[in-house]
């Protein structure tokens, strides 16, 4: 499975508080982002997510206590077994694969020289999305659909439906967004 074919609602509910949880259950996102959690509690958020069957992907860079390390990622996988990861870092990206994770790299677009760094990072590790922030570029997004062979996810000061729909337009696959009032629209 891939992960275009994991997207039914278009809009990715972007957990970065504990009490959106609940939001994110009861929304119309299937596929969610937990960029919350410590080694403590990740097993219960992933169990309540999974219970509503929400495809989830872990922010490993914002666990507290979890390290940026192959052996974190084998913990994750083995014991937490999300549907993936989301990270910045390369190396994580090709751990994640070795261990039958999907893994997105999350790009930020601060510059030109950022998009072309981007780009070459993605062709490198191989991830299964990338996921740039800000989200509010559609000719940004336009333009790495054009030069990456991978589904891009839209993210980062998504404030409203029309630019949830202007991302959509550019060529994203889907939109993540950390307000709970966007995850209901059926898109």
């Amino acid at each position: 499975m891939n992960i275009v074919d994991l997207v039914h609602s278009q809009v990715i509910a972007s957990i970065k508080d504990e009490e959106d949880i609940e939001k994110a259950i009861s929304s119309h996102a299937n596929i969610v982002f937990l960029l919350t959690g410590n080694l403590l509690n990740m097993t219960d958020h992933l169990n309540r997510l999974k219970a509503a069957k929400k495809q989830t992907f872990i922010h490993i860079d914002f666990i507290e206590g979890l390290s940026n390390t192959k052996s974190a990622i084998k913990y994750i996988a083995k014991r937490w077994k999300p549907t993936g990861i989301i990270t910045t870092k390369n190396t994580l990206i090709k751990y994640a694969k070795e261990e039958k994770l999907m893994a997105i790299q999350r790009i930020f677009l601060i510059d030109k020289s950022a998009v072309e760094k981007g780009i070459e990072m993605s062709r490198n590790c191989k991830p299964d999305a990338i996921e740039v922030l800000p989200g509010l570029m559609p000719s940004i997004i336009d333009q790495l659909t054009r030069q990456v062979d991978l589904p891009i996810i839209a993210g980062g000061l998504i404030s409203s439906k029309k630019e949830i729909l202007q991302g959509l337009r550019a060529g994203a696959l889907a939109i993540s967004a950390g307000d709970s009032s966007l995850w209901n629209y059926d898109i």
